[in-house]
Order: structure tokens, then sequence, then C-alpha cells
């Protein structure tokens, strides 16, 4: 089985895609498997976005997380705000250590640490935490945490699936980051210290119905363990993008976790493109095959005007999107800068439903923002 390919140039195009657009068009793409499938390029009068308005489920959609209610100290009461059968997304805060476990038995458990620091432990050690860091549990990992600062942080389950590493193809497996920049628990003094005889609780979700298994004494008590199956850390300070000074890459360069109907993408600071002739802006794209969901971590995202850290936008499957009018008008004077941006970006091969929960938080303008 293979892709139907036949190559072909209609009308005024650029041979080579994001570079040399004809004068005075606006460039968009309409692709297969989002980034991964056969793809063409359009050469538009106006730009994709240039909607008068925009009635019906399709609008472009931001929400403000900052103004989500402080929750309780346990992760399963954390706020849902988006989910399909593939994915939930919760956004957690901590202001307090957690008194008891929890254990995730619905899928592994990816947990971006938005604000603060504290301690994780878990069936498999100890392990810190900071602002920046990316803890990905495995299905059934018992494991709290211990607040140093109090905690805000982003929980992507992938729901009967397992995270996994992209696949990295021509550039190496250590590319974007070595895979011994992951970091894993310890059986060190902290973990043994916290063993002890006193009664615990443990709160499972399993169907996303929750059932609490009390234990006389901590159940994470292990001494030792051996295998390839285990939590990892990483920070996006340890991620280095894949760039090209004459081609602005795709979003799926920046694969960081990928699961069977989603992948995780982070954006971190990066040189802007250099050459004269090439798109140093996101370019416009249909957005076919995929929901994208985007959480602000840090900085100025310079594709975005009026969204600050801590915001989220949701571009559903089915209208085409990209860069603000005043990203493509400041487009040239940034080639000799540096991006300002950190984001981590979900993008779901099935719908993403927008919680009730998310909806109190909406800002409901900013279907408007490309006037």
């Amino acid at each position: 089985m293979s892709w139907i390919r036949i190559p072909k140039v209609e009308g005024q195009a650029s041979r080579q895609a994001h570079a040399d657009l004809p004068a005075g068009t606006f460039e968009r793409e309409l692709g297969k498997e989002g980034f991964y499938g056969p793809a063409t390029q359009m050469h538009h009068r106006h730009p994709p976005t240039g909607w008068q308005s925009v009635d019906g489920p399709l609008r472009p959609r931001a929400f403000d997380a900052k103004k989500l209610p402080t929750a309780s100290n346990c992760p399963w009461r954390a706020s849902m705000l988006f989910n399909n059968a593939n994915v939930q997304i919760r956004f957690m805060t901590l202001q307090e250590h957690m008194d008891h476990l929890v254990r995730n038995a619905d899928g592994d458990e990816l947990i971006f640490i938005h604000q603060g620091s504290g301690d994780l432990f878990c069936d498999y050690g100890h392990l810190g935490f900071n602002e920046g860091d990316y803890l990905m549990l495995p299905r059934g990992t018992q494991w709290r945490m211990n607040v140093t600062e109090p905690v805000q942080a982003l929980l992507i389950e992938a729901s009967n699936d397992s995270y996994r590493l992209p696949d990295k193809g021509l550039v190496s497996q250590q590319a974007i980051f070595d895979p011994a920049m992951l970091d894993t628990p310890a059986i060190d003094e902290a973990f043994i210290a916290q063993q002890d005889e006193a009664e615990w609780r443990v709160m499972v979700k399993r169907r996303d119905q929750l059932s609490t298994i009390t234990y006389p004494f901590n159940p994470l008590d292990a001494v030792g363990w051996h295998g390839s199956l285990m939590p990892v850390r990483l920070n996006w300070r340890d991620i280095r993008p894949l760039m090209s000074h004459r081609y602005h890459v795709p979003p799926s360069a920046h694969s960081t976790f990928v699961a069977s109907r989603f992948v995780v993408c982070t954006f971190v600071p990066r040189p802007f493109e250099s050459d004269p002739h090439a798109l140093n802006v996101p370019f416009f794209h249909s957005n076919d095959d995929y929901d994208e969901l985007i959480f602000y971590h840090y900085g100025q995202f310079f594709s975005r005007d009026h969204i600050y850290p801590g915001m989220m936008t949701l571009h559903p499957s089915g209208i085409p999107h990209g860069p603000h009018p005043k990203a493509l008008k400041n487009a040239d004077s940034k080639r000799s800068g540096m991006t300002d941006e950190v984001a981590v970006m979900v993008d779901t091969r099935d719908a993403l439903a927008v919680c009730e929960q998310a909806m109190t938080i909406e800002w409901p303008d900013y279907v408007d923002s490309w006037k």
C-alpha cells in the first residue's frame, strides 16, 4: 500500500516549499497525517486566516489556566480541561505535600512542571523535580509529590497507551536530546527515610473511577530493582532543537514523546531562519488530520499575539491556522535574532472535547485576533 503521489506544478508556484514564495502570496500547506505524509503547498493572494468571522465548533479557542481555582492535593481531582478516548489533559496545582499515593491504571502519565519544585517518590525511588521538567510515569506506578515551592503542572495521560521516544531517522538517536539525558529515580537516603509503618492510602484511577487501597505500611518500600521499565525526567533546557537557517522545519521535528494517537512536541529557543528567501514564521497549514493544543510555558510565542505563559490554544482539525498578522509583519526584522519561547504542543489524531472546566477560563475573542 502506498500514497498516490504525482508530482505536479500548477500556475505560479515556488519550486521549494517554504521558500521563494511568489510575490504578494501566502503559502498554505495541505498534508496527510499531520506533517508525516504527502503534502502540497498552495499560494494564496490573502492569508488563509483572514476570516471575517467563524461560527461553530471549528473556531480557534484560547484558555487561561492561571484562572483555574486552586484544587485539592490529589492529581485525580485536578481540573480536566480536554480529553478524547486516547488522551486526558488536566492542570494540577499543589500547595503542599501529598498525604497519600496515587496510581494511574488507565495509562502512562506525562507531567510537565510549569511552576514550582519538589520531590517525587514512587515505586522506583526518589527523583527531584523543578520548573520545566517532564516526568514520565509508566502506567501502574505508585507515586506522590512533596512540595518545596507550590507546583503548577500539566498532566497528559496516554489513555490505555504508552509513551515512546520519536523515531529520529537520519539525524541519529542522539539528536534533539540524547537518551542519556533521561534521569531516573534512585533508591537513595531520602527514599529509605520516607519508608515507615504508618497507615497509607493509595488512590487508584481505573476507567475514570477511583478506588482507595489502604495499607498499614508505606507501600513505597522497595529496597532495589532492575529492568528496562521506569519513570524518566527530562528538562526542556536539555533539548537541542533541529534547526535550518534556510528552511522552516515543521513542528513534527520538535517531537519529544509519542503515543499511538497523539504526539507531544516541545518548542524551545532557537535562532530564526536567516536566509532572506526562506519563511521564518510557521507556514499556514490546513490542519486536516490533527487537533493542535499548545500550552505556553515561558516567554513570548513569536507566532502568536496576546498569548502569555499559562495560556493554552486549541486549533481544531478542519480549519486553517498560522501566524498572527503581527508575526508576519515583523518576520524579516527577526532574521538575526532568537525565538524567546517555551511551549508544549499536543497534536491529537482524534478530536479533543473541551471540558466544562476549560469553558470557564476561555478567552472568547481569540478567534478575532487575526483581524
